[in-house]
């Protein structure tokens, strides 16, 4: 069994989701997704440990740009996640 696709698409957001908000947003400051982009390269086999690195390509006053890459524990690529937020309030 393979680990399903969107697995690794909930993994990518909740990275980037706490990397963005511990790391970069103001306080008093919220987002929201202007455009997601998931390349979904390989499967996972089901019980395989992966781990996403989430880096910030731009991050500007009011557009954020954000790549998550999803790994197994042997370094095959799994799935590319590219998200671009609209900074607000």
């Amino acid at each position: 069994m393979l680990c399903f696709f969107p697995c690794l698409v909930a993994i990518s957001s909740l990275l980037f989701a706490t990397n963005f908000q511990l790391r970069t947003l103001a306080p008093g400051k919220r987002t929201t997704t202007v455009e997601s982009s998931t390349k979904f390269i390989a499967a996972a086999p089901s019980g395989a440990t992966v781990t996403g690195v989430c880096t910030a390509f731009h991050r500007g006053r009011t557009t954020m740009v954000w790549q998550t890459e999803i790994r197994t524990a042997d370094d095959r690529l799994c799935a590319v996640v590219t998200q671009t937020q609209l900074v607000l309030g």
